[in-house]
């Protein structure tokens, strides 16, 4: 158990210390233009540690301190019971379905809004944050009032045999309405600091446009929208407020590993609830590394890019007529 905290502490640790290390020797631009004191910045950055200590990685530890208090044993059978074992599928094939969906549509949304202008360009841009601003629950309740029993197509779905409600593709549905704005939101700014210029350069020097994205606005946004898949993974296999609505909370059937959690703590099944819980806390370890990576290796291409010598202009005289 000692040898899962340390492990923990010293991926935390490890994550943040090379982050520090980074920005201190790649970034003495940045730092050079601060005004404030050196004890402002050291108190400012001692508020913010003291407080992502008590608030996110103590609660962290915490979960797996009370997954193993009573062992091994106890911790690996509450991971390999039936339903826990239907609760991590479910949750894996829903985040499969989900993240590649909202892929597609994160991509399509910020290509549209940042490299065009159109009517409804707003509109567009406010309904990619609109998961932001409703509750979870109220997005699975708009879910059962859709494709419910007694919903609006449910007479229809009904009558074909179909089920969408306390059935996976609910749980799909309203896994991908939250987690939708994660890869656009991370996208739209990102293309458009880029411009259009390469593109533009791209199809005057005869590219497709399959070409253009695949060989010029890919490899720019690259990054990005491996940040924006880290997060949305996250976030899709941690759902709890819109599943719950949608899903009915079936043991071995239609619960995720939120709902299963939440299941077993209610049943006062805890070191169980700990022990699939710790699961969602890998996740949110995991994340934390891949995102310091990615952010890492986007910064590192950013420097690169900006360190590289301007193009010389071509000497025309130097060409025989």
């Amino acid at each position: 158990m000692y040898l899962v905290l340390i492990a923990i502490v010293v991926v935390v640790l490890g994550t943040v210390i090379t982050r520090y290390r980074y920005v201190a020797r790649h970034e003495p631009e940045e730092q050079s233009t601060v005004t404030e004191s050196r004890w402002v910045r050291w108190t400012l950055t001692g508020i913010a540690l003291t407080f992502m200590l008590l608030f996110l990685l103590l609660p962290l530890l915490a979960v797996f301190v009370e997954a193993l208090r009573k062992g091994w044993d106890t911790y690996a059978a509450a991971l390999t019971e039936p339903d826990a074992w239907s609760a991590i599928k479910l949750t894996l094939i829903t985040a499969l379905i989900a993240v590649p969906l909202n892929l597609v549509f994160g991509v399509a949304a910020a290509w549209a809004i940042a490299k065009f202008e159109f009517k409804g360009k707003a509109l567009l841009t406010s309904l990619v944050d609109l998961p932001f601003s409703v509750s979870p629950v109220v997005a699975g309740l708009t879910y059962v009032l859709l494709f419910g029993a007694n919903g609006w197509f449910g007479s229809w779905l009904e009558a074909h045999d179909l089920k969408v409600i306390f059935a996976v593709p609910g749980i799909v549905l309203a896994t991908v309405f939250v987690t939708f704005p994660f890869i656009a939101r991370e996208l739209i700014p990102l293309m458009q600091a880029q411009g259009n210029d390469e593109e533009q350069a791209a199809i005057v020097l005869g590219a497709t446009g399959w070409q253009t994205f695949w060989r010029v606005t890919l490899p720019n946004i690259k990054w990005g929208l491996l940040y924006g898949v880290i997060l949305c993974n996250a976030r899709a296999m941690g759902e709890f407020g819109a599943v719950s609505v949608v899903s009915g909370s079936i043991r071995g059937q239609t619960n995720t590993i939120p709902l299963h959690v939440e299941i077993l703590y209610a049943d006062f099944q805890s070191s169980a609830a700990f022990a699939v819980a710790s699961l969602l806390a890998l996740l949110a370890l995991v994340t934390l590394v891949l995102k310091s990576i990615a952010e890492w290796r986007a910064e590192k291409e950013h420097k690169l890019a900006a360190n590289l010598p301007p193009e010389r202009p071509r000497d025309d005289s130097a060409v025989p007529a």
